[in-house]
């Protein structure tokens, strides 16, 4: 292992989810179906049970990572196996600028949640914006083999998406604390987000 990845795994990745849990586990409604789409290894989702036991979460993944921290069931990437309605809500944490189709993929998670869709992503806004993400997501991710198509968004990119599948964002969380000190002088800035959308 690298020493960025030894490094990742020891000091930001356990903050990252403790943070992240905790955004969730005030946005998610209460005694809600929630299925976690793009769980990565489970921690996040693990996490957020943990903090939230009135939720029932499943969680969904492309790639299958050794030992996992709960049981995830595989998909595709793009087409959701669930039924239409089938859970109160959905949560995409770190997923749409990763998928090949990231509108179709969002469609898809109004399609299976009733009622809200919590989203965590990153905006590319100010300087080197494109580059800087980009370099975080090879950073974070290349070890894993999850594909990098580099499709990051403006807020106004994001806004149009939620227009077009007529999502109403009802909060919008930035400057969320993921990174320690120093590290959030150049990977924190204004480039991630939480936000909750109602269906």
């Amino acid at each position: 292992m690298s020493v960025f990845g030894l490094v990742h795994d020891r000091y930001v990745h356990p903050r990252r989810t403790n943070v992240l849990s905790a955004h969730l586990a005030e946005l998610l409604p209460r005694e809600a179906t929630v299925l976690d789409i793009g769980a990565g290894d489970g921690l996040i989702t693990k996490k957020l049970q943990d903090r939230r036991p009135d939720l029932t979460l499943t969680a969904l993944e492309v790639l299958l990572r050794p030992a996992p921290h709960v049981h995830v069931e595989l998909f595709d990437g793009t087409h959701l196996p669930q039924e239409d309605d089938s859970f109160d809500a959905a949560m995409l944490v770190d997923v749409l600028h990763h998928a090949p189709e990231p509108l179709e993929l969002l469609a898809e998670a109004r399609r299976v949640a009733r009622d809200t869709i919590v989203i965590k992503d990153e905006i590319a806004t100010g300087l080197l914006a494109d580059r800087t993400l980009h370099l975080m997501e090879r950073l974070a991710n290349t070890r894993h083999g999850i594909s990098i198509p580099a499709t990051f968004w403006a807020r106004d990119d994001w806004d149009a998406a939620f227009a077009r599948l007529n999502l109403h964002v009802e909060e919008w969380r930035g400057r969320l604390g993921l990174y320690p000190v120093p590290a959030n002088l150049f990977f924190e800035r204004r480039f991630h987000f939480v936000a909750r959308l109602r269906v």
